[in-house]
């Protein structure tokens, strides 16, 4: 079965054992040749012959009948060295985030913390809390059902064994808007496109907010439904098994999918004997419950009984007394998942925060104009760009490539530029936790453990923004958006551009041009953020 994900089909990824799936083990194959180009004239502002190697790579015919926005510059000086449209807005996936973290670092603080609160609302007599029991969301997008589990054991040893009113689950501090402006409906069952609220839950350590995780194997013989498992457990999703064991050697065409508006998670399909499991993260629909329902079973097996049925969606009474607390990660360290992995549901938390933070309304509104604002402030023209979401979700985000550029300049004067750059995703680094979705890319190159970009990818659009030490030591900023090309994969071309500049002297005359390649090309999910596409990691 395939489905249309971001305008482009894909078979559902699935977990095998002993072997990988299709994400981000695309790879690039960079044909080395030394190019020699005398003064050229052109964008760029330095006669290094810079412009003529990019050039070249530019040419490559993956990019016709496209358009690329491409702007490199020296770090400490500013100086513009290539320019190609800079100043041309196109669509940046997730270089959107570029943009998103470095107003949550400014305006939020390096040492912000959200807070997940219990608090009682009534009188206590002996272990009896006659009234309700409020869990109050402060848009932590990193809670786990272990957080929800240590707040509940909390209430029990409070003394609390019986609440004669209702759990009331408080997600006000963000608005009901769930899902951001024109994001794709046959995404919204995707883990990468979860609802954004207050209170939510994440079923791992990727932080993957507002879903949960599926797992189904064979059933001991043909003819038998597969064995499904949901992680964490709960009963708020409901399970739809009309799939089938078939005999070994046969076709594995099972899917796992929610159901639009409701959270039936269907299982169809067959799955053979011997087959390796097939794994998916599902979005639930309203994680305002889903984390609700949590925190009730959770109570419920710390043996506190809540009498009356569970509310969503109501503000605590200021009069409620508070019992206990959950505190994330510092922001620095919530950096590192946001970045490396590009969580498009970190992204949208943190926007809708700094609208809270700022304007007193958790809303996207409210959010984008706190990070415009901030850019402002890092000297970005933001009449030149549009913003429209947190992650780059949204096909409607339009920006410039020397816009990233200037932002990228400006934010290493910043107090915590140290915590954010070290956010960044490291080409070639040694594993997930370093490399995030550059793991893969431009290594056995100078590029290698040296050049620092967030990626972007969705169907059509591709960026690479970020910053690399060329041959000499100097240190250059660079950002690549390409857009409107047919081609499955412009992922070497970026490449071929930071690797040509970490091999050169970019203030010489003779510049080691490289030639990009594609090792394969019959990848159908390249065209997305590699960390999207679980369970398969870049």
């Amino acid at each position: 079965m395939t489905r249309s994900v971001m305008g482009t089909d894909r078979r559902t990824p699935r977990v095998r054992p002993f072997r990988t799936g299709l994400g981000c083990v695309l790879t690039t194959a960079l044909a080395l040749t030394t190019l020699t180009f005398s003064s050229p004239a052109g964008a760029g502002t330095s006669n290094s012959g810079l412009k003529g190697a990019i050039d070249t790579i530019l040419a490559d015919a993956r990019l016709d009948g496209g358009a690329a926005s491409v702007v490199i510059a020296d770090a400490d000086t500013g100086e513009r060295l290539y320019q190609r449209a800079g100043g041309d807005r196109l669509m940046p996936a997730s270089n959107t985030k570029i943009a998103t973290s470095v107003a949550a670092f400014g305006v939020l603080g390096p040492q912000y913390r959200f807070s997940t609160d219990v608090l009682t609302h009534g009188t206590r007599d002996g272990a009896t809390l006659k009234g309700d029991l409020y869990l109050r969301g402060g848009g932590d997008p990193t809670t786990l059902a272990k957080d929800y589990d240590k707040l509940a054991a909390a209430v029990a040893t409070a003394g609390i064994t019986k609440v004669t009113g209702r759990l009331v689950a408080d997600d006000t501090r963000f608005d009901t808007q769930r899902l951001g402006r024109s994001w794709a409906v046959d995404d919204q069952s995707s883990y990468y496109s979860a609802q954004t609220s207050a209170l939510t839950i994440a079923p791992d350590t990727d932080y993957d907010s507002g879903t949960v995780i599926v797992e189904a194997v064979p059933g001991a013989k043909a003819g038998d439904k597969p064995k499904v498992t949901v992680e964490p457990k709960t009963g708020y999703v409901k399970l739809d098994i009309s799939g089938s064991t078939v005999a070994a050697g046969g076709s594995d065409t099972l899917s796992v999918q929610r159901r639009h508006g409701n959270n039936t998670i269907t299982i169809s399909g067959n799955i053979p004997i011997g087959a390796g499991a097939t794994k998916e993260w599902v979005t639930v629909w309203e994680p305002t419950g889903y984390a609700a329902a949590v925190f009730h079973d959770a109570l419920t097996r710390h043996g506190v009984k809540v009498t009356e049925s569970t509310r969503l969606g109501r503000a605590t009474p200021t009069s409620a007394q508070s019992l206990t607390s959950h505190r994330s990660m510092p922001l620095r360290e919530l950096m590192h998942p946001f970045m490396k992995l590009s969580n498009n549901m970190h992204a949208e938390a943190l926007t809708k925060t700094m609208g809270y933070e700022t304007a007193g309304r958790g809303t996207w509104s409210a959010g984008l104009s706190a990070i415009a604002t901030r850019l402002r402030a890092e000297g970005v023209t933001t009449d030149d760009l549009r913003q429209v979401d947190g992650s780059g979700l949204s096909r409607m985000n339009l920006f410039p490539a020397e816009q990233f550029a200037t932002l990228l300049l400006s934010v290493r004067n910043a107090p915590w530029y140290a915590d954010w750059y070290a956010s960044l995703p490291l080409a070639c680094g040694p594993d997930r936790a370093a490399g995030g979705t550059l793991r893969t890319r431009m290594c056995n190159t100078p590029a290698a453990l040296n050049a620092r970009a967030k990626t972007g990818s969705l169907t059509g659009a591709s960026a690479l923004s970020g910053y690399v030490t060329d041959a000499n030591g100097r240190e250059l900023v660079f950002s690549i958006v390409l857009n409107n090309y047919l081609a499955s994969s412009v992922k070497s071309i970026e490449d071929a551009i930071v690797v040509t500049l970490a091999r050169t002297d970019t203030t010489t005359e003779t510049v080691p041009s490289i030639t990009p390649a594609l090792t394969r090309t019959t990848d159908p999910t390249a065209d997305r953020e590699c960390s999207w596409q679980k369970p398969t990691f870049c």
